[in-house]
């Protein structure tokens, strides 16, 4: 007799089949199918479970397989599915049909949460699998997908399985688990709501231009760098940037909180239980290593990169992390996927995120402070040293820039009235309408946001007049920019005239992208800022 279950994998994930055969012997378990470490172990937590959930366990020799045989299989996931194949095999409890099952045995027979649960209804779906039977923890995840037609029981034991299986046997389908629905509980999670999270744009004092690069950044998902003297503000605006970025279209919420589904537990070791609408903030410290921001590792997961799918990845003094870590940055915001190659085949994570990061112009940090008693005291050669960790490639591939300087003393004083700081949800709106321009504009075409317009279709969305052309090769000239920075500029153009709302780019969309992107090659810029 078999059960299905389902092996989280990368971004994805495989269907196994669980098969359990009873023999006469002496007694024991064989398990084959390449089991590895905690799937071998599942013997002994079904044994124990068997007794202590008061089933009688088999006294003859049984062989469990776990196809397709020559996949590795990893995990605790499939001891319920085990313990139930078994059960089937024994006639103790009723399998038919398909039926998809996920959960950890303890030894008293209690279910424990596992990861990959949406993952596994999503992919159960493609396939024909219409029932599953998950943890009792996992139950809000698996809602998500209750409109898309999974139906699934929610079981805290053994023994609530085994009732459900019985139950489906005599109705003809499992019994329902009454959760809350999901989208009762995203209010709590949508964009305008980040302000109360991550604070308000309105706290941060002065900083004009940075606040409306951030507000293209949000609208058109461009990478960012911003630089200057510690306590200028960067990490401070750089943590309201949630605050005003548009929600995640349905498909992206989905897409979102499976990935989040298959990284398992989040910081307080809860799991997910309700869809992700807003797009990802995701903001590693920077000792992170190449796996863990890239994923992969001996089990491959999801990385930072790809938790920070749909949303925005923030390098918090960016030059403080690895070189490598960096420079491995550079073909994930190219092709916007990341291939990461093992034994068992090439796994594919997806990786369409907008990189943020802030650095200070010096290792000391004081350059750009115009006071003698706090002048920078780096060498030239330090600061050369420190800039170069970004390499040209990586800031070649980032479309704004910044330079800051702390805010002037008035600016820091009590808020004058005439010139109050704009609120989050008043930049918000406007992001919002740009962004619907951008999802009416590339309908049908695959392409999410102004950042991803190919350069083959740069003419076809990106008309200008013949003023703005003419100011646009004469910055590009004189500039020196690469190809790469040409389409760039010409993309953070697309995303003014959108938050204007104008179809057409003018010569002032132009002159203010070029403006955003003429810093940031030399740290000494900041010098004439």
């Amino acid at each position: 007799m078999s059960v299905m279950a389902y092996m989280p994998f990368g971004a994805g994930g495989i269907i196994i089949r669980v098969e359990s055969d009873i023999r006469r012997g002496i007694p024991g378990i064989d398990i084959s199918g390449l089991a590895e470490g905690a799937v071998r172990e599942a013997r002994d937590r079904v044994r124990a479970a068997f007794r202590n959930s008061g089933f009688s366990f088999p006294l003859d020799r049984i062989l469990i397989n776990l196809a397709p045989a020559g996949l590795k299989k990893y995990g605790a996931a499939l001891d319920l599915p085990i313990a139930l194949s078994v059960m089937a095999a024994a006639n103790i409890a009723p399998v038919s049909g398909n039926l998809l099952v996920m959960g950890e045995l303890e030894l008293s027979g209690n279910i424990r949460p596992v990861r990959g649960v949406l993952a596994a209804i999503a992919e159960g779906l493609s396939e024909g699998i219409t029932e599953f039977i998950v943890p009792a923890e996992n139950a809000g995840e698996a809602a998500i997908l209750s409109e898309k037609g999974a139906k699934f029981t929610a079981a805290k034991n053994l023994q609530d399985a085994v009732h459900a299986l019985f139950i489906r046997e005599e109705t003809g389908e499992l019994p329902l688990s009454l959760v809350s629905s999901p989208t009762a509980k995203v209010a709590a999670n949508t964009a305008a709501d980040m302000s109360e999270i991550g604070g308000d744009f309105a706290d941060v004092r002065g900083q004009a231009v940075y606040k409306r690069a951030m507000e293209i950044a949000a609208a058109g998902g461009h990478n960012v760098l911003v630089f200057g003297p510690p306590g200028a503000g960067k990490t401070m605006l750089a943590r309201r940037l949630p605050s005003i970025m548009a929600p995640l279209t349905p498909d992206e919420a989905v897409e979102v909180t499976r990935l989040y589904s298959l990284a398992g537990p989040h910081h307080d070791g809860g799991f997910i239980d309700r869809l992700i609408t807003s797009p990802p903030f995701r903001a590693p410290h920077h000792s992170a290593s190449a796996e863990g921001i890239l994923g992969g590792g001996r089990i491959p997961r999801p990385g930072e990169i790809s938790l920070a799918h749909f949303g925005v990845l923030f390098l918090d003094e960016a030059p403080e992390f690895r070189v490598n870590v960096l420079q491995a940055l550079r073909e994930p915001l190219e092709d916007r996927v990341i291939s990461i190659v093992r034994a068992e085949g090439p796994v594919r994570l997806p990786a369409e995120f907008q990189l943020l990061m802030t650095a200070n112009s010096c290792p000391c940090g004081r350059l750009g402070i115009r006071e003698s008693s706090n002048a920078c005291f780096c060498s030239p050669e330090e600061i050369n040293r420190y800039w170069r960790k970004f390499g040209g490639a990586l800031l070649d591939r980032v479309e704004i820039r910044a330079a800051i300087l702390p805010p002037k003393i008035e600016e820091m004083g009590r808020r004058n009235p005439s010139c109050a700081e704009e609120k989050s949800s008043v930049i918000a709106a406007r992001v919002r309408a740009a962004v619907e321009i951008q999802r009416r504009r590339f309908k049908g075409t695959g392409i999410r946001r102004n950042a991803l317009l190919p350069a083959g279709k740069a003419d076809d969305f990106c008309p200008m007049s013949e003023k703005a052309e003419s100011a646009f090769h004469l910055a590009v000239s004189k500039l020196g920019l690469s190809g790469r920075a040409y389409h760039g500029i010409l993309r953070v153009a697309r995303t003014i005239a959108d938050l204007d709302g104008k179809d057409t780019i003018e010569t002032e969309h132009i002159l203010e992208a070029v403006q955003h992107r003429r810093l940031g090659e030399d740290p000494w810029e900041i010098l004439s800022f």
